[in-house]
């Protein structure tokens, strides 16, 4: 069935494909989850509200036959999609699903996936006549996680690769010779390159988040070296993010810089996007900030070939405003509207230069535009500040949050030694929308990286301290900590005194009420001595702590503490978490090494001293009751003072000016 409403002829004849019965793929037992039937509808209300569906021609799904999607799958893992949701499997669809790799099993999981990968090779087609000038299909599942033989990462048929061979194998005559298909999900399209990877005919085309090989689908895949096989080699081009908050800029870099130009060289008959919107800002999976500008230019800039003969697929995409917003964008360019809102990103980052520069160099035999180098002004027009990492908005005992309410980002620099493939992007059993356990890409290479954690305040007390990693609280405290991932305690325990300031300030927290509560002067001092009780932990649970100690405890996307973070605070001392800005206890300070490892504690910003010393913050303040009984029992028990020496040494640090 097609409807074209009354438009203006001079306008592209743009495809939609959008059919609700797409939206019975769902969680068996009503479980929440990212990938759910809210995705496409948030897409179709938007584009109605934009009065879009009058100005397009609106298709309705159409299933795909097997012996078209046996081009890229195997019969096995057909006959199991066909099949999966009729009766004979309701006893053991669960089961299946628990053995692939992210991926959930309903009555409408079956009917689903046929129509999303028949929808897409139908208005392909359609565009490959000529009969659509380009198209869009909102389809779910989405397609280019699954491999030849399997379902993973929330797919089950390939939609993008069953249209691509269909149009290339099964269509010769439309004159469709050779297809760019550009995948811009945040996740690396890792069945489609297994698919292609020796098709000269296909140039595909990945930009990702890669964090060295730990983020999903993880492994070795995704890296700029995989460039194909055979009379492939070279049509397979990946460009791996080295970490989060990528937008704007570096997209439009790589465009530039990469796609453009091989684009230009290749010459495609035909483009097939792999539209996933999981890099759009505020995505909680992606950690990237890609605006719906940002997409609408991507977009522009590919229309340029091909005859404007352009079918985007949806694949991800999990902010249900940033998918909309940006899947609205695209199919507004399409229609030829202009972008009237720009980005507010000046320049990429340092590292999107180097990727693109070792991406270059990887396919310039395959490539010779790729071969020039780009300019010095090029490359110093970049963003010189590391990423900063962003959590959800936290409600922390500062007086001016200022959290920002975005989620991201980022595994900068990792350790050879701890790098290996990890099979992570699961929903926990609770139906959270987040990653969990050993799932989070960050936290298996964390887990196995010490440090020591140093405390001057409660945490001194070991009791105390175990509500961080174990969960729950000690007499005196207001509220639970919610515990590390990590459970488990501490592998050694040690005190030194520090060259420090011990002082106490503000006049009321969350945790422990009235009074004042510790704070360590990030600058030494050889005339101050300061005790500090040190856990050796992992760098998993600095990270599970250092959010806890800002806030209630949320679940992490991505650590606040990273590798790059702890490279600096080594070499500088201290590193400010802009992202905690507000917080009190943003500030990262090493004190110095036990062994090998770092020593790290947290205390307020160094321009919080002066805010202590004008009176703008409480300062002098005698901490609770509740609260000093830790401090003393962690110095008694740790064999350091004796009680009435504990009680002096508290009494001298809340009395003394700064």
């Amino acid at each position: 069935m097609e409807e074209e409403s009354e438009k203006n002829h001079h306008q592209p004849r743009v495809g939609l494909v959008y059919d609700e019965r797409m939206c019975t793929h769902s969680t068996p037992d009503g479980e929440d989850h990212p990938e759910n039937p809210l995705r496409i509808k948030a897409i179709w209300e938007k584009l109605q509200f934009a009065g879009i569906p009058q100005r397009c021609v609106v298709l309705c799904a159409k299933e795909a036959e097997d012996r078209y999607i046996a081009s890229v799958h195997t019969q096995n893992h057909i006959n199991l999609i066909r099949n999966v949701s009729s009766k004979d499997f309701d006893s053991r669809r669960k089961r299946i699903a628990s053995k692939l790799n992210s991926i959930y099993l309903n009555e409408g999981s079956s009917e689903s996936a046929y129509l999303a990968a028949g929808s897409v090779t139908e208005v392909s087609e359609r565009v490959a006549k000529g009969e659509l000038s380009s198209a869009v299909a909102i389809v779910r599942p989405p397609g280019h996680h699954a491999e030849p033989d399997e379902a993973m990462g929330f797919c089950l048929y390939n939609n993008v690769a069953i249209a691509a061979s269909y149009i290339l194998n099964e269509r010769p005559e439309l004159g469709i010779r050779k297809i760019l298909i550009v995948d811009w999900d945040v996740h690396h399209g890792n069945g489609t390159q297994k698919m292609f990877w020796k098709d000269p005919r296909v140039l595909f085309f990945s930009v990702h988040r890669f964090d060295f090989g730990t983020f999903y689908p993880a492994g070795d895949d995704g890296t700029y070296t995989m460039v194909g096989e055979g009379s492939g080699a070279g049509f397979n081009i990946n460009v791996p993010w080295e970490h989060g908050r990528c937008g704007d800029a570096d997209y439009f870099a790589v465009w530039d810089h990469v796609l453009i130009p091989v684009a230009r060289a290749f010459n495609p008959d035909m483009i097939l996007i792999s539209g996933g919107f999981d890099a759009a800002i505020g995505d909680p999976l992606g950690g990237c900030r890609v605006t719906p500008y940002g997409y609408s230019v991507m977009m522009k800039k590919l229309m340029e070939f091909a005859n404007g003969k352009i079918v985007m697929a949806l694949e991800g995409g999990y902010n249900l405003d940033s998918l909309a917003n940006s899947v609205l964008a695209c199919v507004k360019t399409l229609l030829g509207d202009m972008p009237i809102v720009g980005s507010s990103e000046a320049y990429p980052f340092e590292s999107t230069w180097r990727v693109i520069q070792a991406v270059r160099q990887e396919l310039n035999t395959f490539w010779p535009t790729l071969a020039d180098e780009l300019p010095k002004k090029l490359l110093l027009a970049s963003n010189k500040t590391s990423p900063t990492i962003l959590i959800s908005s936290s409600d922390s005992d500062a007086e001016d949050d200022a959290v920002p309410n975005i989620q991201s980002v980022n595994l900068v620099e990792t350790v050879q030694d701890v790098m290996q493939p990890l099979s992570m992007l699961k929903v926990d059993q609770d139906g959270q929308d987040q990653l969990v356990d050993g799932s989070v890409p960050w936290r298996p290479v964390f887990s196995k990286i010490d440090i020591w954690y140093a405390s001057y305040g409660s945490n001194m007390w070991r009791k105390r301290f175990l509500c961080y990693i174990e969960g729950g609280q000690v007499e005196g405290m207001q509220m639970q900590c919610s515990g590390s991932m990590d459970k488990s305690p501490p592998k050694e325990t040690l005190w030194k005194t520090v060259p420090h300031r011990l002082f106490f300030g503000h006049s009321h927290t969350s945790t422990w009420g009235a009074g004042g509560v510790a704070f360590l002067h990030p600058e030494s001092n050889i005339h101050e001595r300061a005790y500090m009780c040190l856990y050796k932990i992992t760098l998993e649970q600095f990270n599970d702590l250092l959010l806890q100690e800002n806030g209630p405890s949320r679940h992490m996307i991505s650590p606040l503490f990273d590798l790059i973070a702890l490279q600096s605070v080594v070499t500088n001392k201290s590193v400010l978490l802009e992202v905690l800005k507000g917080s009190w206890y943003s500030n990262v300070v090493c004190v110095g090494k036990e062994g090998d490892l770092p020593i790290l504690t947290l205390t307020c910003p160094i321009s919080h001293i002066e805010n202590f010393k004008s009176g703008k913050f409480p300062m002098h303040d005698t901490p609770s009751k509740e609260y000093a009984n830790t401090l003393v029992k962690g110095l008694v028990e740790g064999k350091q003072l004796s009680e009435a020496e504990a009680m002096a040494y508290i009494d001298d640090a809340s009395a003394r000016p700064m």
